[in-house]
């Protein structure tokens, strides 16, 4: 991509890597930026392309404070382009939290509104030890618009999602971990490379395999328990069958480590 790209797409081994790139800005989100974050879903989940797993992270000194309010200004005397706006930027997040990969965040500093809408549409989150978290929609007479009414509830409770939105608090990365909304807390200068690590070692795994797990939890939380026990149970017959199952066994039975092809 172009210096003057708001994204960075990278790789680093079976890690396809999406960047934020514009620390000036704060890494706000504008359509450019989900557009390209788009672009890097579709590269990365073709069945070819060697990426196991996603790791998004900014550069600078914030991973994202919301929006670009001065694209949000701009359209709002157009309100069918404004909503294309705020359903664009919703259809991007389904894309990451119901793609086949994992998908990691990486965050530093600063992640409010829709940098916040941004990282709870990852799997895992790894946050610098001074990262700050909070939704700001409340201080400003704004909503939610990128999902984050209904998932900040369901990471960590309605009483602390509704803290979170009267208040416009900002939680440390301590409280975040505390309540779920992150994974891991780690000092600042390792932040990039304790996410990309990880990545690494999820990219071992069988694509099948972790992208079986990624739907079953996500639709079981979506509906009731039955409707996922029968989904786990239909998809684990399933995959008893599958060849990455054959590796598996034979490489515990070997006592090595398995190396997976799908």
């Amino acid at each position: 991509m172009s210096q003057t790209s708001p994204l960075v797409v990278s790789r680093e081994g079976a890690v396809g890597i999406i960047e934020l790139a514009r620390p000036e800005k704060f890494n706000c989100l504008s359509m450019s930026v989900h557009a390209g974050i788009e672009a890097a879903i579709d590269g990365f989940e073709k069945p070819d392309s060697g990426v196991r797993a996603i790791l998004i992270r900014a550069q600078g000194k914030h991973f994202c404070t919301g929006a670009d309010l001065d694209e949000v200004k701009s359209l709002r005397a157009d309100p069918a382009r404004l909503k294309h706006f705020i359903s664009y930027g919703h259809s991007v997040l389904k894309r990451l939290e119901r793609s086949d990969l994992p998908v990691v965040g990486a965050c530093q500093g600063l992640t409010l509104a829709g940098g916040s809408e941004l990282m709870l549409a990852c799997d895992i989150i790894f946050a610098a030890k001074d990262a700050r978290f909070g939704d700001q929609h409340a201080q400003f007479g704004l909503i939610p618009g990128w999902g984050g009414s209904q998932r900040i509830p369901r990471v960590v409770g309605l009483r602390r999602g509704l803290d979170l939105f009267f208040s416009a608090r900002w939680i440390d990365a301590d409280t975040a971990l505390q309540w779920g909304l992150v994974n891991y807390v780690v000092e600042p200068e390792t932040l990039g490379e304790a996410a990309l690590a990880y990545c690494t070692k999820v990219a071992t795994r069988s694509r099948i395999g972790i992208s079986n797990m990624k739907r079953l939890a996500r639709q079981g939380m979506e509906g009731s328990s039955e409707v996922g026990l029968k989904l786990e149970e239909d998809l684990a017959s399933a995959a008893l069958l599958d060849d990455d199952i054959s590796e598996g066994l034979a490489a515990f039975e070997a006592r090595r480590t398995p190396a997976f092809k799908s």
